[in-house]
């Protein structure tokens, strides 16, 4: 069985960070499960983790009255769920919840926000990689709604 910080080390998301910072990474996260149905954040809730998915599924979306639980995307082992923790208000923005049974590993955002305060770099190294991901989602956003109203102009 491998330690946390063995699995953070393996995780391309954590590439590239200095050893001393994995090993502060490590002590910052435990690893969890989640039961299938089980609501892992919800929106407008105070957000101070985040997840590194390692097996499982995670249905990340929004309710709307009209129609509901609204799914916007489906996570899965390897990706990384939350960011709101990194940025004020700290406040979840979606719901998401285990689509089936999930292991993750999830870090404490208030220990990892006061490590930040005093190591900028590994705040750069941090702020940087979850831009990646957001960039990464609001592009996934991008095709869906081309595949939902077509190319502008086809309507």
């Amino acid at each position: 069985m491998k330690t946390i910080a063995e699995l953070i080390a393996e995780h391309a998301f954590f590439e590239g960070l200095a050893e001393s910072e994995l090993t502060f990474l490590a002590g910052c996260a435990k690893n969890v499960h989640f039961d299938a149905g089980t609501r892992i954040l919800a929106e407008g809730d105070e957000a101070n983790t985040f997840y590194v998915i390692r097996t499982g599924k995670v249905a990340l979306g929004y309710f709307q009255p009209e129609r509901g639980n609204v799914v916007i995307e489906t996570l899965r082992g390897g990706d990384v769920l939350g960011w709101s923790w990194l940025f004020e208000p700290y406040r979840w923005h979606f719901d998401a919840d285990a689509a089936e049974p999930v292991s993750a590993m999830a870090f404490d955002g208030a220990c990892l926000r006061s490590k930040c305060e005093t190591d900028p770099r590994l705040c750069y190294q941090m702020t940087q990689r979850f831009a990646k991901v957001m960039m990464e989602r609001l592009q996934a956003t991008r095709l869906r709604l081309l595949d939902i109203y077509g190319p502008p102009g086809s309507r």
